[in-house]
């Protein structure tokens, strides 16, 4: 390209850019709030149990064999990391646009003009040779490369690729938070299934004493001390209470299956120890400092890469108002006879073109791309700071649950204590005509109830234990 080409094309490029320059939108743009309060609590304490590995943080072994199966097989999972890969090949792909594109390529043809043409009367009175005229039909052969290169003068495809990496990175974090929330769901359903195993323990064990305190009614009614009244009313709890052990028999089942789907395979048992589920003690929870959420919430990673790409893609979006500088190349030989393409320098053949040019009757598609890319950025950033809150408001129920699920736990003990003395005290007292059968039916319910609600408390004591680790960020690293 000459001194004398490349100088009228910058002339033009000055006068294209600042005609397209004087067009171009206002940016609004929005900067996000990443301030977080000091603490949760007062406590400046940074020991976070987010930093711990999940391996380290669940004890239970059988627990740890299922997270670890999900972690290979839960299908969701591996579509996401299918995802990821296609994000990473988007970024090669937007590589590729800013580099030169180089074909080779080769092509054959013959042509027959009319002599009675213009082109026809001009090949016949030329000699192609000395002494040879021009062969009739002609062929023609070529073989070279061609290459066409757009110059990235504004970073307009460079931006774009590293929009495209940014983004990458954040199907990364997303990832990681998936991984975050199927550790959970995990631990979750698991301490669920160690509930409901309990649960249907002590129906058992109820049963069992509703079925002896049956036997005595019965033994009474011969003995002219009750009527049937009592034998059928006690009779109706023990067929009450056997009712509720098939419906608890189911939830297990559902839950095993609901495990056995987040780990990806069939339904099986779930193996399991669930002796211990009421003597589990919940684990001491260091929460940390609210500015650690920044670094640990793969969530909030993600959204901040969200913003940072969508930040870019005004910088992509701007450039399209700029002229683009196009080159053209071709390098090779060609010839009416492929014998002659091997002549050099006769055959060769080789070309070199430059093109400048802006947008003028598509400006308002532009500028629209333009504001979407500017509202996106705008919104990017909302979803951040929602992101941070929502995150912050998370850990801050969960401490709270925790504390209050510790006092409440505590009493609920009090309770199935003081209500399990009860059923024997009011067996004696029915025994010797000193209280009411409907006395001994209340007092066995409510001791069932009570027994319920505290295997239910202590599940959810575990579940808060899970859902602050998850809060936290714990799990994905």
């Amino acid at each position: 390209m000459s001194k004398k080409l490349i100088y009228q094309l910058l002339v033009s490029g000055a006068i294209i850019l600042a005609i397209s320059s004087c067009s171009t939108p206002p940016l609004i743009e929005k900067t996000a709030n990443k301030n977080v309060p000091e603490s949760y609590n007062g406590n400046q304490d940074t020991t976070n149990v987010a930093n711990v590995q999940w391996r380290n943080y669940f004890s239970d072994q059988y627990l740890v064999a299922l997270i670890d199966t999900a972690l290979q097989h839960n299908q969701e999972l591996n579509i996401t990391l299918q995802e990821i890969e296609i994000s990473r090949n988007e970024v090669g792909a937007k590589k590729g646009e800013y580099l030169p594109k180089v074909n080779l390529g080769a092509a054959a043809g013959v042509e027959k003009v009319g002599r009675y043409t213009s082109q026809g009367a001009n090949d016949a009175n030329t000699e192609i040779e000395p002494g040879k005229e021009f062969p009739e039909p002609l062929g023609d052969f070529m073989v070279g490369a061609f290459a066409t290169w757009e110059v990235d003068i504004w970073h307009k495809l460079r931006n774009a690729k590293k929009s495209a990496l940014t983004r990458y990175l954040a199907t990364v974090e997303g990832k990681n938070f998936m991984v975050t929330n199927l550790i959970a769901e995990i631990a979750n359903s698991y301490y669920e299934l160690l509930a409901l195993d309990n649960q249907l323990e002590i129906v058992n064990q109820n049963i069992e004493i509703q079925q002896n305190a049956l036997n005595i009614v019965k033994l009474q009614k011969e003995a002219a001390r009750v009527t049937e009244l009592a034998v059928r009313k006690f009779q109706a709890e023990v067929l009450n209470t056997r009712s509720l052990q098939f419906d608890i028999q189911q939830q297990i089942v559902e839950t095993e299956n609901k495990i056995n789907f987040l780990v990806g395979r069939f339904p099986q048992p779930v193996v399991r120890s669930s002796k211990t589920f009421v003597d589990m003690v919940p684990k001491s929870i260091q929460a940390g400092i609210p500015s650690q959420l920044l670094e640990n919430r793969p969530d909030i990673r993600q959204a901040e890469l969200e913003m940072a790409a969508a930040k870019i893609d005004i910088s992509v979006a701007r450039a399209r108002f700029y002229p683009s500088l196009g080159i053209n190349a071709g390098l090779g030989f060609q010839a009416f006879n492929p014998a002659k393409l091997v002549l050099f320098p006769e055959s060769l053949l080789y070309s070199l073109a430059g093109d400048l040019t802006a947008p003028l009757f598509n400006k308002r598609e532009i500028k629209a791309q333009f504001k979407n890319a500017n509202a996106r950025q705008i919104q990017a950033v909302y979803e951040y700071e929602q992101t941070l809150l929502s995150a912050y408001i998370e850990v801050a129920n969960q401490l709270s649950n925790i504390d209050n699920l510790a006092q409440s736990y505590d009493l609920k003990s009090q309770q199935v204590e003081a209500l399990t003395q009860s059923i024997e005290i009011s067996n004696n007292l029915f025994k010797s005509a000193r209280a009411d059968y409907m006395e001994v039916l209340l007092t066995q319910r409510d001791a069932l109830e009570s027994k319920f609600e505290l295997v239910e408390t202590k599940m959810k004591q575990m579940n808060a234990v899970v859902n602050m680790y998850q809060a936290l960020g714990g799990g994905w690293n």
